[in-house]
């Protein structure tokens, strides 16, 4: 009997290693000795979020991602300085939920703002805004990113004179079966688009581009679970467009708006888009005079239709991430330096308001994770 209690004891000592959900936090972070990372547990039950750990050893890490098995994660330095930007690599280990820097690489181009890693796990994208680009890293076997294999760069800008002066690309996303990247370049109104062969020794090849509605300002895109449908969130226009996805092409289903219509603005400012596990929901994130969440259910189609907003708590919702599970959806304000935790309505799609986390000072992106 005793040894039993004894097995009961350890068990239970252990239980918070197995099961655990993370949620990562990125943020514009100047001075290195603050804070830049942050490490939260999500309780899956109530929503609440509690600090694990922080690190302050980066410069910006104003965009982050996993790899496809959560052991690291990568950041990009987003900096106005030439020759400053960078993408990083840090070891996880979810029983301390400590980060561990591992390396750095150039990022080929002034102010990265977004970094993706490809399905298989063995390959990173970045994508450079101010001077728009986009670059292809290796990644070996202990995480470490390698020296650059390929780089792009744009210049074409569109028909916004404050706005697309020039390139801006502000994204770089493989597709799920990881046969294309695509690269929504806010500045020129267009997607610029590649086939993905690894096999070659330059992966990305057949460059072409899909051209968006002009002033449209493509910002995110995000894929439906079944690889079908793609969603291209718009900045600028304030909408997200569909599309069908096939053989490394995108073709146009549907444009809708993520804002009422009475709104009027030079700028909508919409910028973070993300579907449900389940496939059934999708939610695109408003800044400016919004601060909203726009709830759209989606059909069999693929189609699009408006549910309602749901207002942040707080100001900029940069990104959002929802957890695996698709219980709860959480917020990056931004300029209330402040993160918001929501529980989703399986059946509706609804948002109700659960928490806010205050102090994360200019939190600027957010990603979850379960670790079993």
């Amino acid at each position: 009997m005793r040894y039993k209690l004894l097995i009961y004891i350890i068990l239970f000592i252990a239980l918070p290693c197995f099961g655990q959900t993370y949620v990562f936090f990125g943020s514009y972070n100047w001075d290195k000795e603050q804070a830049g990372l942050y490490v939260f547990t999500l309780d899956t039950v109530s929503g609440n979020l509690t600090k694990a750990s922080t690190l302050n050893s980066i410069l910006n890490p104003s965009y982050i991602t996993l790899s496809p098995n959560g052991n690291t994660l990568y950041s990009i330095t987003e900096s106005k300085t030439p020759g400053a930007g960078s993408v990083s690599s840090f070891r996880f280990n979810p029983k301390n939920a400590s980060l561990t820097f591992i390396n750095s690489q150039p990022s080929q181009g002034e102010n990265p703002v977004y970094v993706s890693v490809h399905p298989d796990g063995k390959w990173l994208a970045e994508a450079n805004y101010t001077d728009a680009g986009a670059t292809l890293y290796p990644i070996n076997a202990d995480g470490s990113i390698g020296k650059a294999t390929q780089h792009f760069s744009y210049t074409e800008g569109s028909i916004n004179p404050k706005r697309q002066e020039k390139a801006h690309v502000h994204s770089a996303l493989f597709s799920p079966d990881g046969k294309s990247l695509f690269l929504p370049d806010l500045g020129a109104d267009k997607i610029h688009t590649f086939r993905f062969d690894p096999t070659e020794k330059q992966p990305l090849q057949d460059e072409s581009f899909i051209k968006t509605i002009s002033g449209s300002g493509p910002r995110h895109l995000a894929f439906h679970p079944n690889g079908k449908w793609a969603y291209c969130v718009e900045e600028i226009a304030g909408a997200v467009s569909v599309y069908s996805y096939n053989n490394s092409t995108l073709s146009p289903l549907q444009r809708i708006a993520t804002h009422p219509e009475s709104l009027e603005s030079e700028d909508y400012e919409s910028s973070d888009v993300h579907i449900t596990p389940d496939g059934r929901f999708l939610y695109a994130s408003n800044r400016g005079s919004q601060n909203n969440i726009a709830i759209y259910s989606i059909a069999k189609d693929g189609i699009l239709t408006l549910l309602g907003y749901e207002p942040t708590q707080g100001l900029h919702p940069r990104t959002f991430t929802i957890n695996p599970s698709g219980k709860f959806l959480i917020v990056a304000n931004v300029n209330s330096s402040s993160a918001t935790v929501f529980k989703r309505d399986a059946k509706t799609g609804l948002l109700e308001y659960i928490t806010t986390v205050a102090g994360l000072k200019n939190v600027t992106t957010v990603v979850a994770r379960e670790y079993r």
